[in-house]
């Protein structure tokens, strides 16, 4: 059953005075779509996945989907993993709901996590990513696909010999948790060097409650954020000073040097088209609540269609968000998409 909205954007205006005209929103059973009023992303569709049983990827796509449509003129579809009758259910991994989407999708941000989705959904993906589509990839999804070794699709999953799509497409696959989960947290250093880097117009004050990665990425792989291990949990924290031992066998200090947690890269697929890609390893719902993050990420649509970054664009919410705090089965039960129109 598909729902329709009208007037989102007028009335959040009228509450948050931050709109930039109508917004039409339609819901069905496990997608969710927004029609971006005007804006320079207009005509243009972002496809939103959420898709993780521990980061509220449920909650952080649709906040995103709203800032860009209303703010930004963007048309926006978030697609869930869902049950069959559309309840949203992270640990349903074999789920992509509405993967139709992917088929006119302009740009893709996903926050997804150990999926397995069928040949059909797979297919889609693929599709959007041979078409050359730019990607915006958040926290988990550095370890997106986890197919089993017999399975067509092996070679996209997160531990296959090649690292799978993390390595090869967005930079790099699951290692580990640098800092330690949930009681160090990451504060953002904007690498030196790219201070004017258009990916990062306005992003300042970065800071997450989730822990700095593991990362050792490719050559060709641009790094604008490195993620300083904190001793505790709060953003004045001072920097962590205990060693460990690197993947590569080596020992250093956390935060000597701090592992790169933002970075772009712009990759040749197998259909031989370009594809810009911005990944972080920030970006769980908590995480997203912070101002600069959040603009990294519009500015990572913008600049992957080719579209002029604003000097600093508007990433208010559109309506109440306040996230739930990450962790295993954590995730709010019996949500349906139509629950995020509010």
């Amino acid at each position: 059953m598909m729902k329709t909205y009208i007037g989102f954007g007028a009335v959040c205006g009228l509450a948050m005075g931050v709109s930039l005209g109508e917004v039409k929103m339609e819901a069905g059973a496990g997608w969710l779509k927004f029609t971006g009023g005007e804006g320079a992303g207009k005509g243009r569709h972002v496809v939103l996945l959420a898709g993780d049983e521990e980061y509220r990827s449920e909650e952080a796509m649709p906040m995103l989907a709203k800032i860009l449509s209303t703010h930004h003129g963007f048309d926006a579809t978030v697609l869930f993993s869902a049950d069959d009758d559309g309840t949203i259910n992270p640990k349903a991994t074999k789920s992509l709901m509405g993967a139709e989407a992917l088929d006119d999708a302009d740009a893709l941000v996903m926050l997804l996590r150990f999926r397995e989705y069928d040949d059909a959904t797979m297919g889609k993906f693929k599709g959007a990513v041979d078409r050359g589509v730019p990607l915006v990839a958040l926290r988990t999804s550095t370890h997106i696909f986890n197919f089993p070794k017999e399975s067509a699709w092996a070679e996209w999953s997160w531990n296959h010999e090649s690292g799978g799509f993390g390595k090869k497409v967005l930079g790099e696959t699951w290692i580990s948790h640098w800092g330690s989960h949930k009681v160090e947290a990451t504060r953002g250093a904007i690498e030196k060097g790219q201070e004017k880097n258009p990916l990062l117009n306005g992003v300042a004050d970065l800071f997450g409650d989730t822990d700095v990665y593991e990362a050792a990425l490719p050559e060709d792989a641009t790094v604008l954020v490195r993620g300083v291990v904190l001793k505790g949990m709060e953003r004045d924290g001072e920097p962590a000073d205990h060693e460990k031992a690197r993947k590569d066998g080596g020992t250093q200090k956390v935060n000597e040097p701090s592992m790169p947690v933002a970075w772009s890269r712009e990759v040749k697929n197998e259909a031989g088209k370009i594809n810009k890609v911005l990944t972080t390893t920030m970006g769980a719902a908590t995480d997203l609540e912070n101002e600069g993050l959040r603009r990294l990420v519009v500015n990572g649509v913008y600049w992957g269609l080719g579209i002029e970054v604003p000097a600093s664009a508007e990433v208010a919410y559109v309506g109440e968000f306040k996230a739930t705090k990450y962790g295993f089965d954590g995730h709010k039960q019996g949500l349906a998409a139509g629950d995020f129109t509010k």
